[in-house]
């Protein structure tokens, strides 16, 4: 392990896929971190192979970390709870008062006290390693598999950890939260899904994806990834796409009431993407999901599963119906529609906890007599 410090080009202070809506709706609010005592390291993973065979002499994991592990009669890990970002978060994001102020508390449902909570940074994301380090588009390709057996080695090899408690994702830790559940379905007792459908991605979702891809990539500026400078024309595309893919009606119409407004946040939180967007780390970031679609095993999850979408996530529309459907192939989950309210934020609502964790506690509840019942 190491405790060298890694600063990422550059530091980014909205989580795109995550608080897209943070950005739209107010930076500041957002950016508001709980001043509960955290622990920040880096992991190196010697060698690390991709599912593609591409080979990386060293993979580092940044990670934050609140609490303590403490072990059962078991010898086992019994406390820890992983949580994983979105698509161009990091773990810092799970610091953000909306979160972090709501359950990791004294007395609240995840009691820092009590649980040892992990908080990684993704391949690709925040201060691990990323092709804005320096390889640019010669970063290996990476996918969520990777992302997984990556996050797997930092717990088990890293931390020590050899059980989870509970494991929360919100958006693309969302989608990680079904591969994990099916790769190692005896590590977690209990899985919370936050925003996300266990099937692969397709249809508008996909669509608005391709777009930004293709944006970057037919952008003269990016020069097949060895820009120099940002190539801004793709980048501004990218961000108009992340401002609809995070939109919540109902909230904005109500916080922007008139076009002016409307306007003016736009250009605000264009000023702040353009600010915070590197292409290169952002396309690995999105074609990261190409080799996603758990659908094939979900009767392999073994943990007690409470998956939450909202009512009003552009991202996963409740119209399509797939999560009633896919939700009666795991053998001990539910899902849950949380409808739109002057509480919820799209997409962005998996990182507001007052709106579902009344639902944690249930979980929490419900794994913990279904562990001791066994």
């Amino acid at each position: 392990m190491s405790t060298r410090e890694h600063l990422p080009k550059r530091w980014r202070g909205i989580a795109l896929l995550g608080l897209t809506l943070a950005g739209l709706a107010g930076v500041a609010a957002a950016h508001a971190e709980t001043r509960l005592p955290t622990h920040e390291d880096d992991f190196v993973l010697k060698d690390f192979r991709f599912q593609s065979g591409a080979v990386l002499a060293e993979l580092r994991l940044h990670y934050t970390t609140l609490g303590s592990p403490k072990r059962g009669a078991d010898g086992r890990v019994n406390n820890a709870v992983l949580v994983l970002h979105g698509t161009g978060g990091d773990g810092h994001q799970f610091l953000r008062s909306q979160f972090a102020d709501e359950l990791f508390g004294p007395g609240q449902l995840l009691d820092i006290n009590k649980y040892f909570v992990i908080l990684p940074d993704g391949i690709g994301h925040g201060k691990s390693s990323k092709p804005s380090d320096g390889a640019h588009a010669r970063f290996p390709a990476y996918g969520y598999a990777d992302m997984v057996a990556a996050q797997y080695a930092l717990l088990t090899q890293g931390l020590n950890v050899d059980h989870l408690r509970l494991l929360m994702g919100t958006s693309m830790g969302c989608m990680q939260g079904f591969v994990w559940g099916e790769t190692y379905p005896l590590f977690m007792e209990a899985l919370m899904p936050l925003a996300c459908l266990p099937v692969q991605i397709a249809g508008r979702n996909r669509m608005w994806r391709r777009m930004a891809i293709d944006a970057i990539e037919n952008d003269p500026a990016w020069i097949g990834g060895d820009y120099k400078t940002e190539p801004v024309a793709a980048l501004r595309t990218v961000s108009d796409l992340l401002s609809l893919a995070g939109s919540a009606p109902l909230y904005l119409q109500s916080t922007l009431p008139t076009r002016a407004a409307a306007d003016a946040r736009v250009e605000e939180y264009t000023r702040t993407e353009l600010d915070t967007l590197d292409a290169n780390d952002f396309l690995f970031q999105v074609r990261a999901s190409e080799d996603y679609d758990p659908s094939a095993r979900l009767g392999d999850i073994r943990a007690r599963v409470l998956w939450l979408n909202s009512a009003d996530d552009f991202v996963n529309p409740p119209e399509l119906g797939i999560a009633e459907v896919q939700a009666k192939r795991l053998p001990h989950g539910r899902f849950v529609l949380i409808p739109t309210s002057a509480q919820t934020r799209g997409h962005a609502t998996h990182t507001w906890a007052i709106v579902w964790k009344a639902e944690l506690a249930a979980l929490l509840a419900e794994s913990a007599s279904a562990a001791s019942s066994q």
